[in-house]
């Protein structure tokens, strides 16, 4: 039977694939094999040594102290693409918020006063105010082309928009997933210059903090939209506030308030809205618990932040998975204890990210207590289990 800790309510819709015969699920429980959360702040928590997996349901792991659990031999799962769709929508929803003025058109309209005469003759009178523009032939820029960025950038395409994009990381599957009408640009600099509208979607990390600053505003084209729905801090909120004082940019969309800008006429903020609709509280839940389950069941690792991707389908009963610092001889050490043990080995494979290694071994007879006893004490094994 498997423990998992609940720290944030997970939608039922991820529980269910949990199946109660072999899983117990609780926000109160003792020696959990695995935790589930969604935004409880992990960094102050003590987390129990009995703890192999911890899955978020959601995209960013800013909240889980990602670099001690590697230290321990910890997967990190998140659930990448989940919410991409409910995301584009809500930046489309900026984009359109922007160009058209409605924040402050419905500010103006909720405090009209009078009888519906003098509403109406003020409406006509004051609506000349919050003249906009609209989206086709304008340039969307998104910065960050993972499964939210794509998402985006092929949904302004759809509205008639020219798309530019910048991602030094990008992967082939998303490279596939994406228009080919989707221009690149060498730089946040070049995607700056050519940009109407810009986007961002990436973690924030040092690389990405204040990505937008008052430096590269000076680049941006004059009357440029800036949209945040990627993680507070990506955005120097005080050089967008200057530079739309100075009349350099037209409005600030994001998902983060603050005193500086929640007050602000031109700037935008809603309530970290993002990944805020059932379908995609569903999607990630089921998405990080089924990703949870296999690894602890079978030892397979997909869509972790710190353990390399690895997936091999079982070739016998039983299996052994072991992480390691990524350092040399750590295979010819663990193929040696489990020779020792009289174990035959019926298939292996090994994979590294980072400064970790991870290996699943299918063995023709389970693994006594004595072999993982002696790979456990290999010098930099971190885990080592019995599957």
């Amino acid at each position: 039977m498997y423990k998992i800790l609940t720290l944030n309510n997970i939608s039922p819709a991820g529980l269910e694939r949990l199946p109660r015969e072999d899983y117990e699920v609780a926000s109160e429980i003792q020696h959990p094999d695995a935790i589930l959360l969604r935004s409880y702040n992990m960094h102050d928590l003590e987390i129990p040594s009995t703890v192999k997996a911890i899955g978020r349901a959601g995209a960013g792991v800013n909240n889980i102290p990602v670099d001690a659990m590697s230290a321990r031999g910890v997967p990190v799962f998140n659930a990448p693409g989940a919410n991409a769709n409910a995301v584009k929508e809500l930046v489309i929803a900026g984009m359109l918020m922007a160009a058209r003025n409605l924040a402050r058109g419905w500010d103006f309209a909720r405090t009209l006063e009078g009888t519906d005469e003098d509403i109406h003759r003020k409406v006509e009178s004051g609506k000349k105010q919050f003249v906009g523009f609209e989206l086709p032939g304008k340039t969307l820029g998104v910065v960050g082309l993972g499964a939210i960025g794509v998402q985006v950038a092929n949904g302004a395409l759809a509205l008639g928009m020219n798309v530019i994009g910048f991602d030094p990381g990008i992967t082939v599957q998303r490279a596939w997933e994406m228009s080919s009408d989707v221009r690149q640009a060498a730089s946040v600099e070049e995607l700056l210059a050519a940009a109407d509208f810009v986007s961002f979607h990436v973690p924030l990390v040092d690389a990405t903090s204040n990505m937008i600053n008052a430096e590269r505003l000076r680049l941006a084209r004059d009357n440029v939209v800036i949209l945040n729905f990627s993680r507070n801090g990506v955005v120097d909120d005080e050089a967008v506030v200057a530079a739309i004082d100075s009349g350099k940019v037209y409005a600030y969309v994001c998902d983060f308030p603050s005193n500086l800008i929640k007050d602000h006429p031109r700037v935008i903020t809603l309530p970290h809205l993002g990944a805020s609709t059932l379908q995609a509280e569903e999607n990630c839940a089921v998405m990080v618990a089924e990703q949870v389950r296999d690894y602890l069941e079978n030892g397979n690792i997909r869509n972790s932040v710190n353990f390399p991707e690895l997936f091999m389908p079982r070739n016998g009963a039983y299996r052994l998975a072991v992480v390691n610092e990524n350092v040399p001889n750590m295979l010819g050490q663990i193929s040696t204890c489990v020779a020792e043990s009289g174990l035959n080995i019926l298939d292996m494979m090994n994979k590294s990210k980072g400064d970790l290694a991870y290996t699943l071994l299918d063995v023709d007879s389970e693994a006594p207590p004595r072999c993982l006893d002696q790979i456990a004490k290999i010098e930099g094994v971190l885990a080592v289990r019995a599957l």
